[in-house]
């Protein structure tokens, strides 16, 4: 009996790495954006990061204890989600307004997670879910940067992006910009603390490179034909930096649940969201949309991977002959 083989069901080689290591890795990466962002905004961010963090894991364990589940808090992936929903709200948001990443985390769980099964088993990004919920839900507090007290003195409240949107691309400052002293949501800010993080992902091998990438060069390309600035390096830098997109490339778009396995698949992923994101930002109503796209995204992964999916070792498929 000791000279038998014990034969196990696939897979047979095994990461290191489980959920709560990798959520740890996500949490780690977005501390930068976090720090800054409550740098940035006040003690308002931080009362707000921590009541979007709390109000994820008290959902989701409520949840689980209501329907009688294993609970499933230790894995961080609730603390990761309400650190991304925070990280999308709108930096400087009064503490009267202390309900909303309350109420967006409770959605985000119990609504676009839970209800789906659980980790694994949503169809669309929970963070993001939660902040389109908030936006379409209290659009004048979601779009309200009017409390930041620096950059946006000089366009009257309005941000960066949504001054390049009205042509003003000369009164941008791109150092301010990249750095992120400028008005905007708690963590998209600073593209110099988001690229930090993201390099952190990379080199820990927790996100692959391809979904990014395809996605920034697509909109790049996008922006540079149909932005109406011609091939202008400063307007596309002023792009890149301003809004969500770094946040959104880097750190939802790649989220494991919602994105393609396949490496095809992330390619073609990338440069949908590349495309919807320019023409929701330049032929848009919005100066923004890399939330939308992302979400719109997320319902296009079954059918990418199925078109994407490689054949299985061995296996020819069988070509349809015509009929005579």
């Amino acid at each position: 009996m000791s000279n038998l083989l014990n034969v196990t069901s696939a897979p047979h080689v095994r990461a290191k790495d489980d959920t709560q290591r990798i959520m740890l890795y996500v949490i780690l990466s977005l501390v930068p954006a976090a720090v800054f962002g409550i740098f940035n905004f006040g003690i308002s961010a931080a009362v707000m990061i921590a009541l979007s963090i709390g109000s994820c894991v008290a959902s989701e364990y409520i949840f689980e204890r209501i329907v009688k589940k294993k609970s499933t808090i230790k894995d961080l992936s609730a603390v990761v989600t309400g650190l991304l929903l925070a990280l999308n709200l709108p930096g400087g948001m009064k503490l009267s307004y202390w309900w909303m990443p309350v109420l967006g985390g409770a959605f985000a769980i119990v609504i676009v997670k839970m209800l789906y099964g659980g980790l694994g088993q949503n169809f669309m990004n929970p963070a993001l879910g939660a902040r389109c919920f908030l936006m379409l839900s209290f659009a004048g507090v979601m779009t309200d940067f009017s409390n930041y007290k620096g950059y946006a003195d000089t366009f009257g409240g309005a941000t960066p992006l949504a001054t390049i949107k009205n042509g003003g691309l000369e009164s941008v400052d791109l150092t301010r910009l990249f750095l992120g002293n400028i008005p905007g949501t708690i963590g998209e800010t600073s593209a110099l603390c988001l690229l930090i993080g993201a390099a952190f992902l990379i080199v820990m091998k927790v996100i692959d490179i391809r979904i990014p990438l395809t996605y920034i060069l697509t909109f790049s390309v996008f922006a540079l034909i149909f932005g109406g600035h011609g091939f202008d390096l400063t307007y596309l830098a002023a792009e890149l930096c301003a809004g969500g997109i770094i946040l959104g490339a880097f750190f939802m778009a790649t989220d494991y649940v919602t994105c393609p396995i396949t490496p095809v698949g992330k390619i073609v992923f990338g440069v949908c969201l590349g495309l919807l994101t320019g023409i929701f930002r330049i032929f848009g109503g919005s100066a923004e949309g890399v939330s939308y796209a992302i979400i719109f995204c997320n319902m296009l992964v079954p059918l990418i991977e199925r078109f994407t999916i490689p054949n299985a070792f061995g296996i020819v498929k069988e070509k349809k002959e015509g009929k005579s």
